[in-house]
This record gives C-alpha cells, sequence and structure tokens, in this order.
C-alpha cells in the first residue's frame, strides 16, 4: 500500500492498522508530490489517499490520485476523506470505467473491519463508493451548472447582466481571448453545440437563471 495523508497521528493510524490485517505499507507520505514519485517508483496494490494536503492545501491529493490512475491504467485509488470534491471525485470513479476506485467519507466508516474490507475489495478491482458521495455526485450532474468553474460561473453571472465580452474582461481583469475561451467552455459544460437552434449566449444566460 501507499498511504498519502497529511496528518501524522492519522497517517501513522492507517499505516499500523493496516499493518494489523497483515498489509505491508511501501511508502507512507504526506504531501501530493510526495505520493505521485511514490506511486511512480513502486505501484501499489492500493494508494490510500486524502483529498486536501500539501502543497496547497486544496484539493491536491485528488489531483494527483486522478493523474496516477491516467498515467497508470488500472491503479486501485481508494480516497478517505472528510470531504467530496465533486468536480475531481466524478473524474476519479469515471477512470477505468470505476474498476478499483472507492471514496469513502472519514466521518461515515463505521468500523475498522468494514474500511479493511474496502481496501480490500478495491484492491481486487471493485468499486466501494460511500452512499453520500453517490447522492452529491447525482445532483452534480442533473444541475449543469454545477460543472461550471468559479471563473466561468462569473463570466455567465455578467453575461446574464448584459455586460459585453470587453466588460466582461474588464471587471475580471483578463484578457479577451479568455473570456472567449470561458464563453467556450460555459456552451460545451452547458451543453449547447454550435448546432444548437437558438442563439448560445440566450441560452446559456436562461439556463443561468433558471439554476
Amino acid at each position: 500500500m501507499v498511504v498519502a495523508e497529511d496528518s501524522p497521528l492519522m497517517r501513522e493510524g492507517l499505516v499500523s492498522l493496516l499493518a494489523r490485517f497483515g498489509h505491508e505499507t511501501i511508502a507512507a507520505v504526506a504531501d501530493a508530490d510526495a505520493v505521485v514519485t511514490a506511486v511512480r517508483a513502486d505501484p501499489p496494490d492500493v494508494l490510500i489517499t486524502d483529498v486536501r494536503m500539501p502543497p496547497r492545501h486544496a484539493d491536491d491529493g485528488l489531483r494527483a490520485a486522478v493523474a496516477l490512475r491516467q498515467a497508470i491504467p488500472g491503479l486501485p485509488v481508494l480516497v478517505l476523506s472528510q470531504y467530496v470534491e465533486q468536480s475531481y471525485a466524478a473524474k476519479l470513479l469515471d477512470s477505468a470505467d470505476g474498476s478499483g476506485v472507492g471514496y469513502l467519507l472519514k466521518d461515515r466508516v463505521g468500523a475498522v473491519a468494514e474500511f479493511v474490507a474496502a481496501v480490500e475489495q478495491v484492491a481486487a478491482g471493485e468499486t466501494v463508493v460511500d452512499p453520500d458521495v453517490v447522492r452529491q455526485l447525482l445532483r452534480r450532474r442533473h444541475d449543469p451548472l454545477q460543472r461550471l468553474s468559479p471563473r466561468e460561473q462569473e463570466v455567465l453571472a455578467l453575461m446574464a447582466e448584459g455586460r459585453s465580452n470587453a466588460t466582461i474582461g474588464a471587471r475580471l481583469h483578463i484578457s479577451d481571448a479568455a473570456v472567449n475561451k470561458h464563453i467556450g467552455n460555459i456552451f460545451t459544460k452547458l451543453d449547447l453545440p454550435t448546432a444548437t437552434d437558438g442563439h448560445r449566449r440566450v441560452l446559456a444566460v436562461l439556463a443561468y437563471l433558471r439554476g
């Protein structure tokens, strides 16, 4: 196993717990860069990782896991976190048809044996996902606005105010090219292709107002 957890107590606790059940931890690391280095050097049977960890203390652990699954197809990954980072969680669960992947919430793991069983299921290529994670991801997929990044939501909000691209760029301190790129992403994420019958800018604003 490779264990990625920035809390020293939690990290050592996981290593000890896995050892009790006969699982060897080949690396226990505290930041996302070390996760990538450890897994690339010696791909484990399972990568167990938290979501939020250094260097940015954001979703670095989950982003690293998604990147590693792309680089090492079939790498089993179990995310153990207090948070559901919806965008990257969806990417992780969609990778490799969702096989050999898990996402559990720390506060909802009720028993040690339950956790170890989840680790072994993921190692065997099964999928283990907390029901609350599933509910949050389903809500996201039903609301297309949730697919937009924070910056894209800002751009769409200004579009809804009737602002021109030039004004949006000035308000957000970004170039015209950047505004056009964000608007293109908005159209794509709201499923408004070029052939859509109607003015895509208007349809995007209507989607925003309905949301």
